[in-house]
């Protein structure tokens, strides 16, 4: 069914008249001070007062966040000015009219005059300074004071808020549109609460203005009626004194409701609901607060000569609204599983339903198994035992969460591609504070973070022992001491680097993503890394796969440069590189070769950033040439002889032990020929020593030999 849609024509009209409404009334308000008003008008204006002020309390009764009110400031602004307004032509009136009775300046006057305040000018002159003195000293007074103190904490947290949206963003946690949201809603927040403190000055003078405007009335009337209309001064007090406190009165009034709904608005606290709820949620929300006052109450109603039925009856009536409240508490959780049970009974109902008439023929059987039963590995998964579920419950601001997100977009940034998202599950099976890290289902990493407590983790340079459990950190095997929160600038003080639980599982992670990058680049991935590097360059994309090289051929070799920790951004090297010798071989190791060498700089940068001499080790000249032999001899270089293998391994781990000792990067230069071969040998017995040859290195670099490997 359509919805109703109004025709272009009154579309029209209806915007340009939202257009002209405020200076439509801009020209009213002039004109109410400047023209005479009839009465009928008066009572009319002073009405739609009223109704205005009741509107506006309980739109900010109904508002969850200041912000969804952010006329408010407008509002007060407009409503005061109509007071005003009223205030100039109901005294133009009550001078001009004010000698022929209370009827003179309308009947909302004349009402609030005599009902309201009995015909009593004493009583409504006593009325009136109350109401004055309410809103003045208390109301107003109060809710500018917290529009000032808003405002000035609105301002001071906006840069601490704009960082964190800042972070947020950095993090991947939100997007750019979002972000901008964020950034509009914090302005949005300062001005309010700025614009709201100078409104309230607005309030603030318009009780002044309120009080001048009657004695001001009360005198002129007096003079009018005793000088110009020969009244006797009885009949002058008592005609000009209602009128003018009758006028007082009905300002005054929608005036003091306007005040209290600007100390609603600025006084709420952030929150979900409205000021209703939280009233009834949070102040009658504890029986033992109803018995208790109940009590108290049905005590004093115990005293002679206290109004014994009024404080028995309302103390019953508290220890009743507590009984009931607490009987609500304790059914609740019996409801809730009644509920989830009777959905339960009847899903099964509806199941037996459908299945009955085979059920009266057939023996109950199983369910036959279908393809829905395979269920994929997550290519990464991170398992934690029930303490750790905190950390990554997104309900309780879990840090992990976010950090985990951070890894995968630095990872991006760093690397070169986008690696798959973590699956999270909590697993009993677990120790409560253990944790596991999956790759494609098979554990590569578990650990176990005691939440709440610090690691304080020994880089080799610290000094004195920690009281706490003694423990390796997962990530480097680093000695380490799951300490307190007291320790902490303790520890820190000491030389120990101290790190919280969700770091520690996310450095362990980390590690284990950038060490086995090359498994997580799969087809899908490597796909996806030429369509977004064909948005920028479609050609260079097109003419390399699949004319020159297959896409797996291309994952190989991506495969095979991250194994040696070699990060892919710079794909248009490595495409340009392939589309050059990709159709004088399609062999994946021949063709990484190649784009080493062509990522040469790259390579020495991540290796030896911001130097030009390169410490390297190197081969003794009779090793290189039995390995040379070997490797003509094997082809692959099987044919290394064992004994020999296991001097070149021992040596150069040696060798890199010296090389950390003196704070370098363990790296073995060899020739072009020997790289592959002795790359691929030493990783599994030396992860950390990265192996180049001659013609990776720039020609601009100078190599220094700190140490030989088979000398």
């Amino acid at each position: 069914m359509n919805g109703f849609k109004l025709p272009g024509w009154m579309g029209a009209i209806t915007s340009r008249g939202n257009a002209l409404a405020a200076p439509i009334l801009i020209i009213l308000l002039l004109s109410m001070m400047i023209l005479p008003l009839p009465a009928f008008a008066l009572d009319l204006f002073f009405s739609f007062n009223i109704a205005m002020s009741v509107i506006v309390l309980l739109t900010a009764l109904y508002t969850v966040k200041p912000l969804d009110f952010m006329a408010f400031p407008a509002v007060l602004l407009v409503t005061t000015m109509l007071r005003l307004a009223l205030n100039v032509a109901s005294t133009r009136v009550v001078l001009t009219e004010g000698h022929t009775g209370g009827a003179a300046a309308g009947k909302v006057i004349e009402a609030f005059g005599h009902f309201l305040i009995g015909g009593n000018y004493t009583v409504g002159l006593v009325v009136f300074i109350i109401l004055t003195i309410i809103n003045f000293t208390v109301v107003t007074k109060g809710a500018g004071r917290i529009a000032e103190v808003g405002a000035r904490f609105a301002l001071d947290a906006m840069p601490g808020k704009q960082m964190a949206i800042d972070a947020d963003l950095n993090a991947g946690l939100i997007g750019e549109d979002e972000a901008k949201k964020r950034r509009a809603e914090t302005a949005q927040e300062a001005e309010f609460y700025g614009s709201m403190d100078g409104a309230s000055k607005y309030v603030h003078g318009d009780a002044v203005a309120g009080i001048l405007v009657t004695v001001i009335n009360v005198i002129g009337g007096l003079i009018v009626g005793m000088v110009q209309h020969d009244m006797a001064f009885g009949d002058a007090v008592k005609n000009y004194t209602l009128l003018a406190i009758g006028d007082g009165l009905v300002a005054q009034i929608p005036s003091l409701i306007i005040s209290i709904a600007a100390g609603m608005v600025v006084s709420r606290v952030a929150s979900d609901k409205d000021v209703g709820q939280q009233v009834i949620g949070q102040l009658f929300a504890r029986p033992m607060v109803m018995y208790i006052t109940g009590g108290i109450i049905g005590g004093m109603g115990l005293i002679p000569g206290m109004p014994n039925l009024v404080f028995l009856l309302l103390g019953s009536l508290l220890f009743g609204a507590g009984y009931l409240l607490e009987k609500r508490q304790k059914d609740a959780p019996a409801q809730e599983a009644a509920r989830a049970a009777g959905g339960a009974v009847g899903a099964a109902g509806a199941q037996g339903a459908a299945g009955g008439a085979a059920a009266a023929t057939t023996p109950a059987e199983q369910e036959e198994a279908s393809w829905q039963d395979v269920m994929p590995v997550d290519t990464l998964g991170l398992e934690v035992g029930y303490r750790l579920i905190p950390l990554v419950d997104k309900g309780q601001s879990g840090e992990l969460l976010k950090r985990i997100k951070g890894i995968r977009k630095k990872f991006a940034q760093e690397v070169g591609f986008l690696a798959p998202p973590v699956h999270i599950r909590d697993n009993l099976e677990l120790k409560p504070s253990a944790y596991r890290i999956t790759l494609k289902g098979v554990e590569v990493g578990s650990g176990e973070a005691m939440n709440g407590q610090f690691l304080a983790i020994n880089p080799g340079m610290a000094s004195g022992t920690l009281p706490g459990l003694v423990t390796t950190d997962p990530a480097f095997d680093l000695p380490a001491i799951w300490i307190d929160a007291g320790l902490k600038d303790e520890a820190q003080s000491m030389g120990y680097t101290v790190v919280d639980a969700g770091t520690v599982i996310a450095t362990h992670l980390n590690h284990l993503i950038t060490t086995h990058a090359a498994e997580l680049l799969g087809r899908m991935e490597v796909q996806a890394l030429l369509d977004h590097l064909g948005k920028e360059s479609p050609k260079l994309v097109e003419d390399l796969v699949p004319k020159v090289v297959s896409l797996s051929t291309l994952q190989k070799v991506l495969q095979n440069l991250l194994n040696e920790g070699v990060h892919i951004r710079d794909m248009r090297t490595i495409i340009e590189t392939l589309s050059e010798h990709g159709g004088s071989t399609q062999d994946a190791n021949d063709l990484t070769t190649l784009v080493r060498i062509a990522l040469g700089r790259a390579i020495v940068q991540q290796l030896f950033p911001g130097t030009n001499e390169l410490s390297v080790m190197t081969l003794d000249n009779r090793l290189e040439r039995l390995l040379v032999q070997a490797l003509n001899a094997g082809g692959d270089g099987t044919g290394i002889e064992p004994g020999l293998a296991d001097t070149i391994v021992q040596q150069a781990a040696n060798a890199s032990q010296q090389q950390e000792a003196m704070g370098l990067t363990p790296v073995l230069l060899v020739p072009g020929p020997l790289r592959t071969l002795l790359s691929r040998f030493l990783r599994r017995a030396l992860p950390q020593l990265k192996v180049l040859s001659h013609s990776e290195i720039p020609e601009s670099k100078t190599i220094r030999v700190t140490s030989l490997v088979g000398a």
